[in-house]
């Protein structure tokens, strides 16, 4: 810190490295904002600089702590915050830096006990719930304590090959008023809408750009980062969002795994399973190793039709969609809702698109690029 300020931030075990701060810095920041903005709890897992999910603290469905593997743990708000921000996307928050706006407890602490992390950021602990984060990985596991009263000076400073650049903190307080500007003939947005807008807009404003996210319920279900294209955001994001909801269809959930598989290897067994590889998994008899008894191939029409299910899902985009290609895609995945921030010169066209589906669009105005 210049100026022989103190740092706003305690070690209380392990050693992070310069990536684990990166992630912890900007992940709380993010949990932070989500809180101000909702009044719920939130919790982010951070992965080289970007978020893999977040969410807030919202009850889980029987079906949703059945896929996170909440495994009998009695789910605060905080834990059932942790669980949809881990749970969004399993394979990419392996070995995640998580973040909480507010005090880890107990059963957050459970349900971390059980995943591979590298460590985590919160502005409290309570005893037991450091105890437990005190014994992971062989007593290594990183825990940052924040305070949480840290206000940041206002202007930033980053060195990149021994040159020194500088610019505002962003302190841009994002909330439903940016969705003011309702561009589309349909203007019918509820208030779960705009919460997930705003979420989503959030995510964005911490997550390396281009970037795009989906959102429902309250967290995030699929996050396109660092994309030189746009619609390649889109498609990555819509994949991740798809992904998350084929695996809450009956054949996903009636899977069953050999006793004693990792959490990691069930968790790539089920991508593998809703992907389009998986028939040649079945002829290369892989299946033995993994599951009890071979399941039937869940076809691309049986896909389909459960992912056709999927409704009521926002977007955001850090920046504006240039074409209409990239509400297609959405469309796909259950988008209903858009917040971007316009200024193409094909505005037209976008609004045409998601007028064609009935969404409702608004345009924020404000661009989030984040690097």
């Amino acid at each position: 810190m210049e100026n022989g300020a103190d740092l706003p931030v305690t070690v209380l075990n392990g050693k992070p490295g310069f990536i684990n701060l990166l992630d912890a810095f900007n992940g709380y920041q993010l949990v932070k904002e989500l809180t101000e903005a909702t009044g719920l709890p939130a919790a982010t897992s951070f992965k080289h600089v970007s978020p893999a999910g977040a969410a807030v603290g919202k009850p889980l469905s029987d079906t949703l702590k059945q896929i996170y593997f909440t495994d009998g743990v009695e789910l605060s708000p905080m834990a059932c915050a942790y669980a949809r921000a881990r749970g969004a996307d399993r394979m990419s928050s392996f070995g995640d830096f998580i973040a909480l706006s507010g005090e880890c407890d107990e059963a957050t602490a459970l349900l971390i006990k059980k995943e591979v992390s590298d460590g985590i950021i919160a502005p409290s602990y309570s005893e037991k719930a450091l105890e437990i984060l005190k014994a992971k990985k062989n007593g290594n596991y990183c825990v940052i304590q924040i305070d949480a009263d840290y206000v940041p000076a206002e202007l930033e400073k980053k060195q990149v090959f021994g040159v020194t650049f500088e610019q505002g903190h962003n302190f841009l307080k994002i909330d439903s008023s940016c969705l003011s500007n309702i561009v589309t003939k349909n203007k019918t947005m509820s208030d779960e809408d705009k919460m997930n807008l705003v979420i989503s807009l959030i995510v964005l404003k911490y997550t390396q750009s281009n970037s795009v996210c989906y959102v429902k319920d309250g967290q995030a279900i699929g996050i396109g980062a660092g994309q030189q294209s746009r619609v390649h955001c889109t498609r990555l994001a819509g994949q991740k969002a798809d992904n998350w909801w084929l695996r809450q269809s009956p054949k996903v959930l009636g899977l069953q795994f050999v006793d004693g598989i990792k959490r990691a290897d069930r968790d790539n067994a089920i991508d593998v399973y809703i992907g389009e590889e998986y028939e040649d998994v079945l002829a290369d008899g892989k299946w033995q190793n993994i599951f009890k008894t071979r399941p039937e191939v869940f076809t691309r029409e049986e896909k389909k039709e459960w992912l056709s299910k999927n409704t009521d899902v926002a977007i955001g985009s850090d920046a504006f969609f240039p074409f209409g290609d990239n509400i297609e895609r959405a469309r796909k995945s259950g988008v209903t809702v858009v917040a971007q921030p316009g200024g193409s010169v094909r505005d037209d066209n976008v609004i045409a698109a998601a007028d064609s589906y009935n969404m409702v669009m608004a345009f924020t105005g404000i661009r989030l690029f984040h690097h």
